[in-house]
């Protein structure tokens, strides 16, 4: 298991007061902080070595690119990606996503054809298949949900048929914290011939994750959740796929040459990363991966577990809290407190020195689902311990009696 107290004293952010309290920080699935190491690893390419990578031959720019491309074998191993080729820099997971809609599914989907898609996905894993649909006439299908907030499997024959070109499902919910069964998901989708792309966003960060093993076409990921810098983000996808691609963006170190009216792609992974990308996010993401697989992804999610299960027994003893999802899920509660708005609640452990996140958690179809306009969620880290939920359910308590107060209670 993770040495919580050690992990704790790499985070600089943590070592600080607000509103005259130690900062309690749950808020990890909007975004991670950052370990010194990674602080430190992007200080250190401005400092010491900051060039422009690919391009240049001077020491610099060869350190810059050797650093850079690290970072790409370093990511490739920790997914399993079978070739570091495979990995594409993006600037986070929404944009990893929007690749495949318009490099892909534009120049792969017919009017007739079907996008299968979950109802409690990410907007970025939502919207771009809208857009996609809009444009080439595909129609798009969803997966049926469990009252508890679990994707259902015993029907994907029903959902996922010969009209299916597409499917592109979360990893994990960020709103409920479903762990979706995507090998399964991806095993129905190849018998039918359809592409898969996993939003791997909420994973990657708090579990092991092995392309390979998923099954899926593509697979996409953010930095800043995984104590990697903001500006950084990954798409891995199956060789075939890619080189059959057509660019996502047109400009420099994307081509192999080019003339007054026509031009010739790069090789993987190059012709999907033009122009001078976020170096030093790159390289810092590096420094994140190591950071995580020196602690081990197993550790990572055991540990999150332990913490998610000791914290929804602990939050059911708070009256008037109601808990969304399923009971096996990642390292994220979200729950409402009787008739406070999320926000008002926020407000209220803010004062406390706690961070939680509060809104829709850019999952609006999810809140209609619920039937609520807003949640409050709390997501943990390999930073946090039993006491940060003791002090978000005294902080609930504390609401729960002020806004009685005020209402007259």
């Amino acid at each position: 298991m993770i040495d919580v107290q050690a992990v704790r004293r790499d985070f600089p952010v943590l070592d600080q007061m607000v509103n005259g309290r130690p900062l309690v920080y749950l808020d990890s699935a909007a975004t991670a902080q950052k370990p010194r190491v990674v602080i430190e690893t992007v200080e250190r390419y401005y400092a010491e070595y900051n060039a422009n990578v690919h391009r240049a031959i001077h020491a610099l720019g060869e350190r810059a690119t050797i650093r850079y491309e690290e970072a790409r074998r370093k990511v490739a191993r920790f997914i399993n990606a079978p070739e570091p080729e495979t990995v594409i820099f993006v600037k986070n997971a929404t944009e990893a996503i929007n690749l495949v809609a318009y490099s892909w599914a534009r120049n792969n989907l017919a009017e007739g054809d079907e996008i299968v898609v979950s109802p409690i996905e990410h907007h970025s894993n939502l919207v771009p298949w809208q857009l996609a649909a809009k444009a080439t006439g595909a129609r798009l299908r969803f997966f049926e949900v469990t009252e508890d907030g679990r994707i259902r499997t015993d029907n994907l024959d029903d959902v996922i048929t010969e009209r299916t070109k597409l499917v592109a499902v979360t990893h994990a919910s960020n709103v409920l914290g479903t762990i979706v069964p995507v090998k399964e998901i991806a095993y129905a989708a190849r018998r039918k011939g359809a592409v898969v792309l996993v939003d791997g966003a909420q994973s990657t960060p708090h579990m092991p994750v092995d392309v390979q093993a998923l099954g899926c076409d593509f697979f996409a990921f953010s930095g800043h959740k995984m104590l990697g810098p903001t500006g950084v983000g990954v798409l891995w996808g199956r060789r075939e796929l890619l080189e059959n691609m057509e660019p996502f963006l047109g400009g420099g170190d994307m081509i192999s040459s080019v003339s007054l009216t026509e031009s010739r792609w790069a090789d993987l992974p190059y012709k999907f990363e033009a122009g001078t990308p976020n170096i030093a996010a790159v390289i810092g993401l590096g420094a994140a991966v190591d950071y995580l697989t020196g602690l081990g992804m197993e550790n990572v999610h055991a540990h999150e577990q332990q913490l998610v299960q000791y914290a929804m027994a602990e939050l059911r003893k708070v009256p008037g809290l109601t808990i969304y999802g399923p009971e096996h899920r990642g390292g994220l509660v979200t729950f409402n407190l009787e008739d406070i708005h999320p926000h008002d609640l926020a407000t209220i452990l803010n004062e406390e020195g706690i961070a939680i996140r509060a809104g829709h958690h850019c999952a609006e179809p999810v809140m209609r689902w619920l039937g609520v306009p807003a949640t409050a969620r709390a997501s943990f880290y390999v930073y946090n311990t039993e006491e940060d939920v003791d002090r978000l359910v005294a902080g609930l308590h504390t609401a729960r009696e002020f806004f009685g107060h005020v209402a007259g209670k």
